[in-house]
């Protein structure tokens, strides 16, 4: 770890990061712990954040952030061919999603991914990404959704039969 008057240098055995430090902010190591120290509390909201910032990267390039995604649906799949993710979304065409710098993608029973990587902000954004290709349909709840993701189920056309008349 590199401490400057700007920035945070973080490295680790998933690879190195730089994080941004507020103005205002300072970072310093007594007895190897790492502590923010703010200005004035004029910076109270930046102190936690910058601290948050530098958290998520030490622990970003040890364990790492990973985010998995299902796919839901008759026929939806997906697979890994070279630096890019081929889905099969119900549409005309497979589409192609290329792989970010920094990103890992596996695919595991055609229906299932796992997108890890040492930014967590890139991690979420990536797959953000992917649910947007095919977000959950609120009716058939076919789609691709984050694992955990409570999604409210509609009821369809109910009594369509009953208002002729």
């Amino acid at each position: 770890m590199q401490l400057q008057a700007d920035s945070v240098d973080v490295q680790g055995p998933k690879g190195k990061m730089s994080v941004r430090v507020p103005h205002g902010i300072r970072f310093e190591t007594k007895d190897g712990v790492l502590s923010a120290l703010r200005e004035s509390d004029e910076q109270r909201a930046l102190h936690g954040l910058a601290r948050a910032l530098v958290a998520n990267a030490v622990f970003g390039v040890t364990t790492g952030f990973k985010k998995d995604l299902d796919i839901v649906g008759v026929g939806y799949r997906a697979e890994v061919k070279g630096k890019n993710v081929v889905l099969s979304l119900g549409f005309s065409h497979p589409v192609e999603f290329p792989i970010p710098e920094g990103i890992q993608i596996a695919v595991e029973k055609q229906t299932h991914m796992t997108v890890s990587g040492a930014d967590k902000n890139q991690v979420g954004q990536v797959a953000a990404n992917l649910r947007h290709l095919r977000p959950p349909d609120p009716y058939k709840q076919k789609g691709i959704r984050i694992a955990g993701e409570r999604l409210k189920k509609k009821a369809g056309k109910a009594g369509a039969a009953k208002t002729a008349g």
